[in-house]
């Protein structure tokens, strides 16, 4: 007869108390839970009638697309990114931070916009941050159907590419037809 490595342990024979015991605690953990919910959603509706009708509940991916980014020899990898509906049809948006994989330096960044065509393939709708202004891209969020980042530049050609002298916090938000770029007040430092 072969002896099992773990020994037996009482518990491991089910008797009614163990099942009325289960049924209790879950019991508990339900009515406590309905204890604890948060508020219901307070979103208002915007008047009016809808002008696009929601199509799809997925955000556009990023796999295969062709960012407006020169790399030469080497590949644009998406850095970060974020989904949400930035221009409120009911569809998410995705907003990735692409840059060039350079084997040295630190790259700039370019931040696009990606949604999907009306054959459901997902293009790049929109440029939020072009890397021919070479800045780089930190604290990226797509929130409350708005872009946040941090943004670090250079004053001038004569700063070091290693050592930006400019940050700026930012904001994009679609409005009349457009993302309108703002910097909250004394966001901007040197």
């Amino acid at each position: 007869m072969q002896q099992s490595a773990v020994p037996e342990l009482a518990h491991t024979q089910t008797r009614p108390i163990h099942w009325v015991a289960t049924a209790a605690a879950v019991a508990g953990v339900m009515a406590l839970s309905s204890l604890l919910q948060s508020n219901p959603a307070t979103a208002a509706q915007p008047a009016g009638p809808r002008t696009k009708a929601a199509h799809t509940a997925t955000a556009p991916g990023t796999a295969g697309l062709d960012f407006p980014i020169t790399c030469g020899p080497v590949k644009a990898v998406v850095r970060k990114k974020a989904s949400g509906d930035l221009d409120g049809d009911g569809n998410p948006e995705t907003v990735a931070v692409v840059h060039c994989d350079a084997p040295m330096g630190t790259p700039p960044d370019g931040v696009y916009v990606i949604t999907r065509a009306s054959d459901g393939k997902p293009r790049v709708v929109a440029t939020l941050l072009a890397p021919k202004t070479g800045d780089t891209v930190s604290d990226f969020a797509v929130r409350d159907g708005a872009v946040t980042a941090t943004v670090f530049g250079y004053s001038s050609d004569d700063v070091p590419r290693c050592c930006p002298d400019i940050t700026d916090h930012v904001k994009w938000q679609w409005k009349n037809g457009a993302f309108v770029r703002s910097t909250p007040a004394g966001t901007h430092s040197v």
